[in-house]
Formats: structure tokens, sequence, C-alpha cells
């Protein structure tokens, strides 16, 4: 799946959104990604969607929780890691037949909403929140490739919120070009906004051991932690240098809800102060094997 012939046409232009100046397309370059994919109860991550249009995908009676995490190496705006937290899904006014979405994502909307996106950097929440709606916010990361694993960390706070770890792929043969979706939700509004990826993937279908998901006790992963997530990973993957570009073009609908909500959305005060600082928060505070061991896994 390309990216749209007009991205093309744009390339070597300027644009200045929110005082942001964008040298087109907006790009990422040699890149590390890290998945993870693990199943969870479809019924209860419903509750955590708004509105009546994102449904879970489901994979014969299971949901999907989905573990992303990038460090941008080369973009635009800089240097910073990306760790998305997300649920797989469809768009549309009814749930999706099983199965199916994963393999013809087109007509049925498939993609992941997201439920949380930390980064490291004040100019990527400035961006990504301010123009395309992602719920990103600064926080404590890491991304750290070791010989036989590949991890990242994210702390809030001072408090300890999420560790993903995969087995690194013996190799990275698989060529990949492919466009994701993400659906997140701001102002009110659902908003849609398309990502395009190429690189050699490396990855673990269903092996037992191949990675593993620790949750603090943030009270930001206290709705995760009752998805039911299961200690094994259906599938992680690894890229060594992922080139990406981001469409130009997003779209967004109001969030219809069945009675007046009553709490009042993040709104654009959330980004309207922030400046474009490049600079990290501090590492996280290092999680030891034994809190591994402790928790019994995914989940707990």
């Amino acid at each position: 799946m390309g990216h749209p012939a007009r991205i093309d046409r744009e390339a070597g232009r300027w644009a200045l959104v929110d005082a942001i100046p964008f040298h087109l397309p907006v790009y990422c370059k040699d890149s590390p990604a890290l998945f993870a994919v693990f199943p969870i109860n479809a019924d209860k991550a419903r509750r955590l969607i708004p509105g009546d249009e994102i449904h879970p995908l489901r994979l014969w009676n299971k949901g999907l929780l989905v573990i992303s995490v990038i460090n941008y190496l080369n973009t635009n705006i800089g240097k910073y890691i990306e760790f998305s937290i997300a649920i797989a899904c469809t768009h549309g006014s009814k749930p999706a037949p099983r199965l199916l979405p994963a393999l013809f994502r087109g007509p049925y909307g498939t993609g992941q909403w997201v439920f949380d996106l930390p980064v490291s950097t004040e100019v990527s929440v400035k961006g990504g929140k301010g123009i395309w709606g992602m719920p990103k916010h600064q926080a404590n990361l890491n991304y750290i490739i070791g010989e036989k694993t590949v991890s990242s960390q994210y702390d809030l706070d001072g408090q300890f919120a999420m560790k993903v770890e995969i087995k690194r792929p013996r190799s990275t043969w698989l060529p990949l070009s492919t466009g994701a979706v993400n659906y997140c939700a701001f102002r009110g509004m659902l908003m849609k906004s398309t990502i395009f990826f190429k690189g050699k993937l490396g990855f673990t279908f269903h092996k037992k051991g191949s990675g593993r998901l620790l949750l603090g006790d943030h009270p930001r992963m206290q709705p995760l932690k009752d998805l039911e997530i299961e200690p094994e990973p259906l599938l992680t993957a690894f890229l060594p240098q992922a080139n990406g570009i981001l469409d130009d073009h997003f779209e967004c609908w109001f969030l219809g809800e069945e009675s007046l909500p009553k709490t009042v959305p993040e709104g654009m005060e959330a980004v309207v102060d922030l400046g474009q600082g490049q600079e990290w928060l501090a590492p996280p505070q290092p999680v030891g094997e034994a809190a591994w061991t402790h928790s019994g896994g995914a989940g707990r």
C-alpha cells in the first residue's frame, strides 16, 4: 500500500501549521520500531471507546491490544520516542464480521483506536495533538535494542506505567510496505489519520515467550488491567530501519453519544500554550526481572 501521489507532488514545499514549520512531506527515516499484539476481552475493550462508530476488531472471540513503539531518529521535528497503546478496531455503523477486517482493511475501516500515546518531546505533543488529534503527552521513555531483546519503558509523574519487551528476530527479511490508520478522540470529535511505512520486518507469530508486557500502578493503566490481557502475544515484530510518511489529509467527525456528555472533552487549551521544545525528560527508572516474575505477566 503506497502513499497518495499528491504527497510526492508536494515534496520540497513548506507548510507552517500552529507555528510549526514542516518541510513536506512529514516523514521519518531509518527509525527502529517494535510491535507486540496481545489478545484481550473485546467486550471490555469496547467500553473504553467513546461514541458508536469504532468497534474492536475481533479475531474469533478476542480483541487485540496493539503496542507499538517507534524510536524516531530522523523526522521533521527532531528525535523522539513514541509509545502507542491501542486497540485494533473497525469503523462503521455496526461491528464488523470476525476475522475479515484483518484481511480486507479498506471496506471495514480497519485501524487502531489509540488509547494512550506518550512521547519524548513537547513539539511532538503540540503537533500530534493539535493537528491530528492524537492523545499525545510528554513522558519518561526509553528504547533499548539488545542482542536478544528489544524493549521500551514508559513512566509518568514519577510512577511506572508500562514496559514491553520482545525477543529480537534472528533476521529482518520480509519487505513491508503498508498503511496504518489511527483513530483518536480530541475536542469531542473522532479523528482519523494515516501513516505509510516501508522497511524490512522480522516477526514471530503465536510463539510462547516471544514477548511480554508489564503494567504498572499509574492510574492511567487501570482501564487496561480490566481488559484481561493474555500474557503471551499473538504477534511480535521488529523493523530496524522503518521509513514512514504521515498523510497530509485527515478526517474528523462529531463523536455522537446517546445523551449529552457530562464531562467537557479535552480541547485546544491542552496545546495552545505549548512550545516547540525538543528536550527529553529523564529516562524511566529501570524495572528489574523481579518485577516481571512477581507480576505474572501482562495485565497484572
